[in-house]
């Protein structure tokens, strides 16, 4: 059993009582046997017994006390009282000053001790909390060593890498992911942390688009680097395939916009030509007649149908996240342009009917044409709000530039006096249309407002 353990709160009364009548037995007994013998020197064990209890003054004072009990009972000459109670004081309360410091450095060091034992443990737990969650994590986590080679890798690196049951650990990263050799190279006198998507090689040669996330760290034989990676090329192939089905879908709008306005062109030169007709002296002749038949053909090219983009279906997709995306492309937009941004956006969980590309391009082209007509305002701000009921779900841009002026021509393609194109609104429009969207413009006392309507799934 621990010493301090015969100290602790739950002993303080006993050791105080035994002490106490401990001394009282001396005191006696010292006082019958004055005449022989002296057995002052006894009242050291109830000191020894209460010094883990007493601060250093109060352990003063009880030597005082024994000291004046052992001159009381005693039968010692006086002629040597002065120096005799001197040393006698001195005895106990260095007695119970040293078991007291000696006692009080224990359960400093046993505070500290476990102290550490805690820390130890915290550590453990943490470590083990760490390599379950390395364990486990789907992305693939890898540290290497300043000598390029890799130190530790998950299950994760050796499924994205195609690591042999030999796994990952001494192979250089260099052959896996060039441009992590290179930051660690170039790191060796400064620490770093970014990302970057890079070229990566699995161990067969098998290459792939990798989305890195890493950084460097001191140790004592270097620095070092780790780094979680992941596969980016069925993302990428998506990315890509989503580009191209918009760009289709894009270029079939206005090439339907383009037939439209040449139909109206051919139809009006097919008139005057047949005009012509009548005219004796252009009879018979074969430029007028081959000019005819360019223009029929002209018609005819016009009049060809393309894939109605009305026709595809919208996916049924979670709006909230959609213009929580909006937000953070739009902040970016007004911070660059100095330009407020008021998002009233009710907290939804409604679930559209759209495409989530197409809408994205839609609320991108809203805010482009907004930042454009802020440029010269006074006061310079973009509001969106929502405005939901059982069945839509509509979405308001409202800003405070100079307005439009003529808003019954804001939808029609190729329009002469736009900024750009001419085609931004037309084909949005389409596109919303598209999976039973719409934009619309809605009068406004100052400024410009769009709203994009969705239908609910």
């Amino acid at each position: 059993m621990d010493v301090l353990t015969l100290y602790s709160r739950a002993n303080r009364k006993a050791l105080l009582i035994t002490a106490v009548a401990l001394t009282v037995v001396i005191a006696v007994v010292d006082w019958y046997t004055k005449s022989f013998i002296s057995i002052g020197f006894l009242y050291l064990f109830p000191m020894m017994l209460v010094s883990g209890l007493l601060n250093r003054s109060q352990i003063l004072i009880l030597a005082l006390l024994f000291t004046g009990l052992q001159e009381a009972f005693g039968d010692l000459p006086f002629t040597t009282a002065p120096a005799r109670v001197i040393f006698t004081w001195a005895g106990f309360a260095g007695t119970g000053l040293f078991l007291s410091e000696l006692l009080r450095n224990r359960r400093i060091v046993l505070a500290h001790l476990e102290e550490v034992e805690e820390q130890a443990r915290q550590r453990r737990e943490a470590e083990e909390q760490l390599q379950t969650l390395v364990d486990s994590s789907p992305a693939a986590i890898l540290t290497a060593g300043s000598d390029g080679r890799i130190l530790l890798a998950n299950d994760a690196a050796r499924e994205l890498f195609a690591a042999e049951d030999g796994g990952l650990a001494g192979k250089r990263i260099s052959g896996l992911l060039p441009a992590l050799q290179a930051a660690l190279d170039s790191g060796q006198s400064r620490l770093m942390r970014t990302a970057t998507q890079c070229r990566a090689q699995r161990v067969n040669g098998e290459a792939f688009l990798a989305g890195v996330w890493f950084s460097t760290y001191r140790a004592r034989s270097g620095n070092r680097l780790a780094a979680i990676v992941v596969d980016l090329s069925e993302e990428l192939c998506s990315r890509e395939d989503l580009s191209l089905d918009y760009l289709l879908r894009s270029a079939r709008i206005l090439m339907s916009a383009v037939s439209h306005e040449v139909r109206n062109l051919a139809g009006a030169a097919l008139v005057f030509h047949q005009n012509l007709t009548r005219v004796e002296a252009l009879r018979g002749n074969e430029d007028f007649e081959a000019l005819g038949t360019l223009i029929q053909g002209m018609e005819k090219l016009s009049a060809m149908k393309l894939s109605n983009p009305q026709e595809q279906d919208g996916q049924a997709i979670e709006l909230t996240p959609v213009l929580d995306e909006l937000r953070v492309l739009l902040e970016t937009v007004c911070r660059n342009a100095d330009i407020e941004l008021e998002w009233a956006v009710e907290e939804t969980t409604r679930t559209v009917c759209a495409d989530r590309y197409d809408l994205i391009q839609a609320f991108l082209n809203l805010a482009k044409n907004s930042r454009r007509a802020l440029e010269s305002a006074a006061r310079k701000q973009i509001r969106v709000s929502t405005e939901s009921t059982d069945r839509t779900v509509v979405i308001r841009f409202e800003d405070t530039g100079p307005g439009v002026a003529n808003p019954d021509s804001l939808f029609r393609a190729f329009q002469r006096d736009a900024d750009a194109t001419g085609l931004g609104l037309y084909v949005s429009r389409a596109l919303l249309k598209s999976f039973g969207g719409d934009l619309s413009f809605e009068p406004a006392e100052q400024g410009c407002r769009f709203a994009i309507t969705l239908q609910v799934c």
